[in-house]
């Protein structure tokens, strides 16, 4: 079966609009997550987000998306796709080459333009130029189509953890012989649709949000892109190879349709089959990216399954902490950040961190830190107990 290396990445969140502008900033302990200021809501100015302050025409301008109908989910995803193509060096030839796949993951997706979507559903719009970009699908088509993409070309939406799993899903495309190289990641945008609903669980924290603290009081929601180049070995012998993704696992705790299980049977097997795929043991895990969204049942809940896995936890923090939850694209931000980790032998403080939760005793990382780092564990659940992890090692 054929080893499985990152060649380039890119990324754009509320902390930069590149790997490096990420990194100096979770390595400063900075916080992205501010009031609103491009979103029209009632919630501006009382409930904070992972806002990037950059106007969705300046992104169009700036990334020369002249196309009709163009979402900002997409802006964000080309942004970064971008970034990750150019990292790799990915010729023209290449991209277009039917052994080159793209698998895209949003929740948002053309659902940022709410209220286009309701006059055009509502027949209140004329000759609307938003019709076609309201499917999640259409972030993928839009970016097939600029890139003139060859090979299989998918999105995968299972709620947060949905670019974990478009990850997951490019490995196995490689591993089985699908494809030689994919492009992998996902993209979400704050939307007013996505905004209601969490707060319709009253999930949403009214302040900066601090997980795995034992006061801890809702998540904040973000937005942002990521992808990363997945190359078979063969395939990248001379070229620069960033960390050899070894793991990967998903499973379903089927428990509630917002909620983990208790025992956190879902998180738990995602880590341990992860760790199984990769031949590894708990002690050989440095440093574990945690889910963390810092609402009451996700971080008990992860924090069981680590103590049901590990004899002694690894160092972990969430990185959500600094941008907030970003849906669909967390997965695949969290995956850079796990690049970075392994690349620069270091870790960044969980922000927001005073005490910790009762029932479970674990303490995060609170500050930076150089370390000797060669395997990440990275988590990401979804709604539905949705659950995947995924494995980053040295080389």
């Amino acid at each position: 079966m054929a080893r499985i290396f990152i060649t380039g990445i890119g990324i754009i969140t509320s902390l930069g609009e590149s790997p490096d502008e990420n990194r100096i900033a979770l390595k400063q302990g900075k916080c992205g997550i501010t009031d609103l200021e491009l979103v029209q809501t009632r919630y501006a100015g009382k409930i904070p987000f992972g806002e990037i302050k950059i106007e969705t025409e300046t992104l169009k301008n700036q990334l020369k998306a002249t196309e009709s109908g163009v979402t900002r989910t997409s802006l964000l995803a080309l942004h970064a796709l971008e970034q990750a193509i150019n990292d790799a060096k990915l010729s023209a030839s290449k991209i277009s080459s039917s052994e080159t796949a793209f698998i895209n993951a949003t929740t948002v997706g053309g659902m940022c333009l709410t209220d286009e979507l309701y006059k055009d559903s509502n027949k209140l719009s004329i000759k609307s130029s938003y019709l076609s970009s309201y499917d999640f699908g259409s972030v993928a088509i839009y970016l097939q189509q600029r890139y003139q993409i060859g090979g299989i070309v998918n999105t995968i939406n299972t709620a947060c953890s949905s670019s974990a799993n478009a990850i997951m899903y490019g490995a196995r495309l490689i591993k089985n012989g699908y494809a030689k190289r994919v492009i992998v990641g996902g993209t979400d945008s704050i939307a007013k649709f996505t905004l209601n609903g969490f707060n319709s669980l009253m999930i949403l924290s009214p302040e900066t949000c601090k997980p795995f603290d034992n006061n801890r009081n809702g998540l904040n929601l973000g937005e942002g892109a990521a992808y990363l180049v997945l190359e078979a070995e063969e395939t990248c012998k001379s070229k620069k190879i960033y960390a050899e993704l070894t793991g990967f696992a998903n499973t379903n705790d089927a428990f509630h349709p917002s909620s983990l299980s208790s025992e956190g049977d879902g998180p738990f097997l995602a880590m341990k089959n992860t760790l199984d795929v990769a031949n590894l043991t708990p002690f050989k895990i440095d440093f574990i990216n945690a889910h963390g969204t810092g609402t009451e049942n996700n971080d008990e809940v992860e924090s069981r399954a680590m103590l049901r896995l590990f004899n002694e936890v690894p160092s972990f923090a969430s990185t959500k902490s600094n941008i907030g939850h970003t849906l669909g694209a967390s997965g695949a931000i969290e995956a850079v950040y796990s690049v970075l980790n392994i690349m620069h032998q270091e870790i960044y403080p969980n922000l927001g961190f005073e005490n910790p939760i009762e029932s479970t005793k674990l303490v995060p990382v609170l500050s930076y830190s150089k370390k000797e780092i060669s395997h990440v564990l990275s988590n990401s659940f979804g709604f539905g107990g949705n659950c995947s992890s995924l494995l980053f090692s040295k080389i």
